[in-house]
């Protein structure tokens, strides 16, 4: 699949991104990444709400090879094959795609750290320098 491609398949979503990535490119729209097109097809981001939507097309999630094992990559289904077909449900499936990209976001977020009641120590560097300034007072 080629980038020309890939913007008229999701022509019904709406304006993507496209940018090279792995053996394919990486799809993402307002900046969060939500679909994979590699060697071995089209994927789009999925989690617990839209992966029973997957399963039920008989889609697969991404595996790739390592030399010791499979890896299998739960984060992201195969897009089912009738869908090249049909942009409109396409669209409705990437913005499903777009969401859990979003929703997978949220929770990466790191949590704002709690406000340190300690006092701060003296770095060692600044211990050093007051010790050297002290000594040449004297």
């Amino acid at each position: 699949m080629d980038r020309d491609f890939l913007i008229d398949l999701f022509s019904d979503f709406g304006p993507v991104t496209i940018r090279p990535m792995f053996s394919g490119f990486g799809i993402s729209a307002d900046g969060v990444n939500f679909a994979l097109s590699l060697r071995s097809g089209l994927y789009l981001r999925a989690d617990e709400a839209t992966i029973p939507q997957f399963e039920a097309e008989g889609s697969t999630p991404f595996q790739y090879q390592t030399r010791a094992k499979t890896v299998t990559v739960n984060s992201y289904w195969q897009l089912p094959a009738r869908l090249f077909d049909d942009t409109e449900e396409l669209g409705e499936w990437a913005r499903a795609a777009l969401a859990a990209a979003q929703r997978a976001a949220l929770k990466k977020r790191p949590k704002a750290k709690k406000a340190s009641t300690k006092k701060a120590t003296p770095s060692k560097a600044a211990a050093k320098r007051k010790t050297a300034s002290t000594r040449r007072k004297t």
